[in-house]
């Protein structure tokens, strides 16, 4: 299911000199279990503990020092003792005993050759003062949905894969890429479903497993709510975050509620710390670095856009569509770029920003804005003609940069532009369906217009 890149991330943990302890976030049913036993298969030895079960949970409930819990461990589950580079040992759902955190600090200071993974959902949920997080000696990796790489792999698409891999796409590989991307922006990039879909290749056999997914989020609520009002306030909020998902939001009233900024702000914070979704706020910088305007309106970005297709009914919309931009005023594609921008990116801090200029007589606004080799560029999702992308002309009047990407349904092109008032730029045109490979893209951009020069 999961593509080789996530793997590689694996290995280079697993390679480092200085290696700690790994914690896996990911909100739930994102894959955190399945990639590591998959990664699992390139050690000789491997340690699965579930701390849901009683009998594997027990070690760590009555720890008393890393040694004897490690021999423990290799003896509960029968395996030869061995620690250098051989074994495994992954801890999943760890959240149910939060003292098993702690542990994950001696293994760093006292067993350091240990390759050790810790896994679990609703990890921040279980933070709190009398909880000592082991900081400064573990690492993170974040585990999002599958990205459209992994969904062609999963698929069995393995020429396309291959074509998509070509900087630039040859042309003949266009028409079938952009109907096969068509399809992931239906389905969305939930492992279970594309399991499914891969499997039974039927779409009417997946509403039963989105219901499933968004219900088992829903009951999440209590494990993460103070009170029983927060409860209600959450709920809420996931609910109409189907609806409002690419759109600048207030937390005001959101969703049609009575619920104040306040009350809101916190549960959608709450949601945001399990990884279920995000608040992309805008900058208003054109040159690095990207500052966060916390102060005014954020965008709402959902975890899968396929999770948000189903719940907002508009799946049919997608399935009749020659070009994503025409669905649903366009906060379709924009969403599934975000996903695609962020599912290449295993950091914990990663996050989506956008530019934004906010004039009384006037608003300006790009859909995302990206750091690359000391450069902010833009990135705008829009269909039509360059002349017609009047807030990316204005950003690049006020940018040091010389060079722009724009996403859209057609094929690849390279456009030199000038804006009103004078300034040269190239603006890079690519199909939808290569976010993945953007910083490839931007690199190859860059020597393209340095031989046009």
């Amino acid at each position: 299911m999961f593509s080789r890149t996530i793997i590689k991330e694996l290995e280079k943990w697993a390679k480092k000199k200085n290696r700690k302890p790994l914690v896996i976030r990911g909100a739930r049913q994102v894959g955190k279990t399945t990639v590591v036993h998959q990664f699992a298969k390139k050690f000789e030895q491997y340690l699965y503990l579930n701390l849901e079960l009683s009998a594997d949970r027990k070690p760590f409930e009555n720890f008393k020092d890393i040694e004897t819990l490690l021999q423990s461990l290799f003896f509960l589950k029968d395996k030869k003792y061995a620690i250098r580079g051989k074994t495994l040992l992954f801890i999943d759902e760890i959240q149910e005993v939060p003292e098993a955190f702690n542990t994950l600090r001696y293994f760093h200071e006292q067993i350091p050759e240990m390759a050790v993974i810790a896994a679990g959902s609703l990890l921040e949920t279980i933070f709190n003062n009398k909880l000592s997080f082991p900081v400064g000696r573990v690492e993170f990796l974040v585990v999002r949905p599958v990205s459209f790489i992994e969904f062609l792999e999963a698929t069995g698409e393995l020429q396309s894969l291959e074509q998509i891999n070509y900087i630039p796409l040859k042309p003949f590989a266009h028409e079938k890429l952009l109907n096969l991307f068509h399809k992931y922006a239906l389905i969305g990039g939930m492992p279970e479903i594309v399991q499914e879909y891969s499997e039974t290749n039927d779409l009417t056999a997946l509403g039963a497993l989105y219901d499933s997914l968004v219900a088992s989020y829903l009951d999440d609520v209590e494990k993460y709510a103070h009170s029983n009002s927060q409860v209600q306030i959450i709920r809420h909020v996931i609910k109409a975050s189907y609806f409002e998902a690419g759109k600048r939001i207030k937390f005001h009233g959101f969703g049609k509620s009575n619920y104040g900024s306040k009350e809101v702000g916190e549960a959608l914070r709450t949601l945001e710390k399990a990884l279920l979704l995000s608040l992309i706020y805008p900058t208003t910088n054109t040159k690095l670095p990207i500052i966060p305007e916390l102060q005014k309106s954020p965008r709402l970005q959902l975890l899968d856009t396929g999770l948000m297709n189903y719940s907002a009914g508009i799946q049919k919309a997608i399935i009749g569509t020659s070009d994503l931009n025409g669905v649903y005023q366009g906060m379709v594609i924009e969403h599934l770029v975000g996903q695609e921008l962020l599912a290449g990116n295993y950091n914990a801090l990663s996050a989506l920003n956008f530019w934004v200029r906010e004039k009384t007589t006037s608003t300006a606004e790009v859909d995302y804005v990206i750091a690359h080799d000391g450069k902010l560029v833009p990135v705008e999702v829009k269909s039509g003609k360059e002349g017609k992308l009047k807030s990316l002309h204005l950003f690049m009047d006020a940018s040091p940069c010389k060079i722009a990407i724009r996403f859209y349904s057609g094929e690849i092109t390279l456009t030199k532009i000038t804006t009103q008032k004078g300034k040269k730029y190239h603006l890079l045109n690519l199909p939808y369906y290569l976010v993945s490979q953007l910083s490839k893209y931007i690199e190859w951009l860059n020597k393209s217009v340095s031989k046009l020069v």
